[in-house]
C-alpha cells in the first residue's frame, strides 16, 4: 500500500528534514509513525498526502509514485484527519461535511448523518457553527470528512486528541472497524495507549531517522527485564516478591495461602519512545 525508499527532504539549506526514511505499509495494517515534536512525523505525512513536493528518494502509494500523483481518483482514495480540524468555522458540520462530500463520486460518498450517528455526534450542535463546537466535537466532525469517501488509505494524525475517555475508546473502535474492512491507516500520535491498543507496527523516528520498527508487542518483549511481581497473602499478611518469570514454570517457588495478582515488569510503549527518540512524551 506505501512503500518509501530513501526518503529524503530539506526545508532550506542546511536544515534536512529526512534523512532517507525506508519502510512500508501493508494493505489493511495499521501502522503507527511515533516521534517527538520535530522529529520528521508531519513532514512525512505531508509528502505522502502530496502537500510537500521536491523530496528526494521514493515514495509510492497504489503502487503510484506520490511525485507522478496528479489524477482527481488517485487521491479520493485517500482519507485526511489532520491534528487540528480543518473546518470551516461559520458553516455547521451538517454544511461542512456537505461541502467536502462534493469532492467525491456520489457513489464513494458515504451517508453523513449514520457517519455523524456513529461518532456519537451531539444533535443539538448538528445545524450550529463549528464555532460554537468544543473540541471534541471539532474532532468528531473531522472524522467524519475523513470517512466520508469510504478511503482505502487512511491518514490519522492525532485522531483522540479532545476527546475524553470514552470518546477515545469510541475512535478506536471506529479505526478498528475500518482495518477490518479492509482500510490500510497511517497513524501518527503522542498516545501510547491508542498506538499500543491499535497498530500492527510501529516505526520510531528521531531527527530525521527511523530508528526502531517493529510490533508493540516484540519493542517491549525485547528489551524486557523478564521479571514479575507477585501480590500474596501469607499467614494473614500482605506481602509482595519480584522474581525472574522462568521461575514460575514450576509454579510459584515460595510459601503462600493466595496470590492476589502478578504483574509482569515490561517496559511500556512509552518507556520504548523514551529510549529510541531519547525524549519524552509532551
Amino acid at each position: 500500500m506505501i512503500e518509501v525508499k530513501n526518503l529524503t527532504f530539506s526545508y532550506k539549506k542546511g536544515r534536512q528534514a529526512l534523512h532517507g526514511l525506508n519502510f512500508t505499509v501493508e494493505d489493511g495494517e495499521i501502522f503507527g509513525f511515533l516521534g517527538p515534536n520535530g522529529s520528521g512525523k508531519s513532514t512525512t505525512q505531508k509528502i505522502l498526502t502530496g502537500i510537500l513536493k521536491r523530496h528526494g528518494g521514493d515514495a509510492s502509494l497504489f503502487g503510484q509514485d506520490i511525485s507522478a500523483a496528479h489524477s482527481r481518483e488517485f487521491f479520493q482514495k485517500i482519507g485526511v484527519l489532520f491534528e487540528f480540524p480543518y473546518l470551516y468555522a461559520n458553516l455547521s458540520a451538517i454544511d461542512n461535511l456537505n461541502y467536502f462530500s462534493s469532492f467525491y463520486p456520489k457513489e464513494q460518498r458515504r451517508d453523513i448523518g449514520e457517519l455523524l450517528e456513529m461518532l456519537e455526534f451531539k444533535p443539538d450542535f448538528l445545524k450550529k457553527p463549528v464555532s460554537s463546537y468544543s473540541k471534541g466535537m471539532r474532532q468528531r466532525v473531522s472524522m467524519a470528512r475523513a470517512l466520508l469517501s469510504n478511503p482505502r488509505l487512511l491518514f490519522l494524525d492525532e485522531p483522540t486528541s479532545g476527546l475524553d475517555p470514552s470518546g477515545a475508546v469510541l475512535f478506536r473502535n471506529i479505526i478498528e472497524q475500518e482495518r477490518q474492512k479492509g482500510t490500510t491507516v497511517f497513524l501518527t500520535t503522542h498516545n501510547m495507549m491508542d498506538a499500543d491498543l491499535l497498530c500492527d507496527r510501529v516505526a520510531f523516528i528521531s531527527d530525521g531517522n527511523i530508528v526502531a520498527l517493529d510490533t508493540p508487542r516484540h519493542l517491549k518483549e525485547k528489551n524486557s527485564n523478564r521479571r514479575v511481581i507477585i501480590d500474596y497473602l501469607y499467614q494473614g499478611r500482605r506481602e509482595a516478591t519480584t522474581i525472574e518469570a522462568p521461575a514460575l514454570e514450576t509454579g510459584i517457588p515460595f510459601a503462600h495461602d493466595e496470590v492476589i495478582s502478578i504483574h509482569s515488569q515490561e517496559p511500556t510503549l512509552e518507556d520504548m519512545f523514551i529510549q529510541y527518540t531519547g525524549r519524552r512524551l509532551t
